[in-house]
């Protein structure tokens, strides 16, 4: 509540003559909490807009508290992804003392909620324009903007897998073989995806991140912790997206679609689709180990239990492009021993 109410001080301080009520706009994994910020006189709303201009009412702001938080990769991945004409939120106020910034607001409907319908036409309609505007964030990259993800970056996601996943929610010690097994299997992946072409990469572009607008889809959240690293990471977070999921079938036109237009523009991406297509599962195979962590550790360290439902998919992903790849065998071996599941087949090249 203290937060809040410095929060509320501040903006009082912005708008000394409006009045406005503070609301719960969403929170995520990280002590970030954001707050739709609705002003009630709409008699100075063009006097508003002059400062926040195209708001409609609505701003949104981010409680960030300093001691946990740096807004500072926040603010600077907004400008680059805003300058390479993407649609995220616009920042008008900051206070990164205090840990607060006042947004633009992108409303509330996510891709998730509107795709759970299951309407095809409507997310050929969304995945296309979502992957046109990661075509254009990869084309504005530069290397020196962002932090590498390297080799230690890699390697250390990959390691919530058996610290969190393995150790703590199955409450399983790996003997000797299958340490190095899984070990082997670390060196073959890191190796896959340092080899890949680099561009800025998102981190977390998937549904619950990308917001549906009426026009200008889609507006882009949660991009702070964006990297320059292999650029097949964010269609993995896209297509192997851990809250909702669709038939491969889908998911490859989708993926040549995007192959196509990539190399239309003038990205290196792979020039076989066969190749490229390894790269994406590969990258996947990397992520997925990364969210089976993260996900047990925020039920087991956090005590968040909201992420367990979406466990079986994102296991089921990894089993998948495992089964698909010899030099992926041994993960698959591994998980059988960990966890005994039912053969899956599917697409590989």
């Amino acid at each position: 509540m203290l937060r809040q109410k410095q929060l509320t001080e501040w903006l009082r301080g912005l708008f000394p003559d409006e009045s406005f009520l503070l609301a719960p706009a969403s929170a995520d994994a990280s002590f970030r909490r954001y707050f739709r910020v609705a002003f009630q006189n709409q008699e100075k709303s063009d006097e508003r807009s002059s400062r926040c201009e195209q708001h409609a009412g609505t701003l949104i702001a981010m409680d960030a508290p300093p001691q946990h938080e740096d807004c500072r990769p926040f603010l600077h991945v907004a400008e680059l992804f805003e300058h390479a004409g993407v649609h995220v939120p616009h920042l008008y106020a900051q206070d990164l003392k205090q840990g607060f910034l006042l947004l633009s607001d992108l409303g509330s409907t996510t891709y998730l909620q509107v795709l759970t319908g299951g309407n095809i036409n409507t997310a050929r309609e969304l995945y296309g324009a979502a992957t046109d505007a990661l075509i254009n964030i990869q084309l504005a990259s530069r290397e020196s903007e962002l932090p590498p993800y390297d080799e230690t970056l890699l390697q250390r996601e990959m390691r919530l897998f058996p610290e969190w996943y393995i150790g703590k929610h199955l409450n399983i010690t790996l003997n000797a073989e299958q340490n190095a097994k899984l070990e082997s299997v670390f060196a073959r992946i890191i190796a896959n995806n340092l080899g890949q072409p680099r561009v800025y990469v998102h981190r977390d572009y998937h549904s619950r991140n990308l917001m549906f607008l009426e026009n200008n889809n889609p507006g882009i959240l949660d991009f702070q912790d964006a990297v320059y690293g292999p650029i097949t990471y964010d269609l993995a977070s896209l297509f192997k997206d851990a809250y909702i999921r669709w038939d491969e079938e889908l998911v490859m036109d989708w993926l040549i679609r995007y192959w196509e237009n990539a190399r239309k523009a003038g990205l290196p991406v792979h020039r076989d689709f066969s190749g490229f297509y390894r790269d994406y599962e590969w990258m996947g195979v990397q992520r997925h180990l990364k969210v089976l962590g993260i996900f047990a550790r925020l039920y087991h360290r956090d005590g968040k239990d909201g992420y367990l439902k979406d466990l079986p998919l994102v296991m089921d992903y990894l089993r998948r492009a495992s089964e698909r790849y010899i030099d992926l065998k041994p993960l698959l071996v591994l998980l059988d021993e960990l966890e005994p599941q039912d053969k899956q087949m599917g697409y590989t090249f």
